[in-house]
């Protein structure tokens, strides 16, 4: 399984959720990548952690104020980047040209969706994997595979449909290692949280949790 630990704009240390990760991710089949701020990409990185971006830009190098370039992202120790979170949502053109521009960069990435019908348009695009994740459910600590399993085996087979290399990762509500479980159950290969770990009093023992039924 792999678990991606988004943490967005939350204001917790990185480089200790990092840390966290790495050793946890020793002990565990699990890969365990974490996802911080862009100016935090290159401390998290030298901790030896998986690095994915939360975002990178369509775009080269160029005038283009403002951007997350993949080929910055990968020079400051990211192997991957998210795409289109329901936070930072993006049309399908540029979707399709983030997803250029991570190849240029030889990132890995993985687009979110909300539902199987964007799933399997993600997939389309040809991206490494892609990420179910109901809005409504995120933060709630109510899991997408508790709330609605059929959603997730819905996006799973979506996805086999356009394109049987593209993995199925659950997002939305994952803060549990039976969390985990259920959506290995159900069919997907990995998992995408936030707050169970970023937010936790103890990332260290929330990451242990999630990945404790692994091992």
């Amino acid at each position: 399984m792999f678990v991606l630990v988004n943490l967005k704009a939350y204001p917790c240390d990185p480089v200790a959720v990092a840390e966290a990760a790495a050793d946890v991710a020793v002990d565990t089949e699990a890969t365990v990548a974490v996802a911080p701020q862009a100016a935090d990409l290159a401390r998290v990185a030298d901790t030896g952690v998986t690095t994915y971006a939360q975002h990178v830009s369509p775009n080269g190098h160029g005038s283009h104020t403002g951007s997350t370039l993949a080929e910055s992202v990968a020079d400051n120790g990211a192997v991957g980047t998210l795409l289109n979170h329901s936070e930072a949502r993006r049309k399908l053109a540029d979707i399709d040209g983030s997803l250029d521009a991570a190849a240029r960069a030889d990132l890995d990435t993985v687009v979110c969706a909300n539902n199987p019908e964007q799933v399997a348009a993600a997939a389309a695009l040809g991206p490494d994997a892609v990420a179910v994740e109901p809005p409504e459910l995120i933060g709630t600590g109510t899991p997408v595979s508790q709330a609605d399993p059929d959603i997730v085996e819905d996006a799973v087979a979506a996805a086999e449909a356009i394109d049987p290399s593209v993995d199925v990762y659950c997002g939305a509500g994952i803060s549990t290692g039976e969390d985990v479980v259920a959506a290995e159950e159900l069919g997907a290969s990995g998992v995408l949280l936030a707050s169970g770990v970023a937010k936790a009093d103890d990332p260290r023992a929330a990451l242990e949790d999630l990945v404790a039924p692994l091992d």
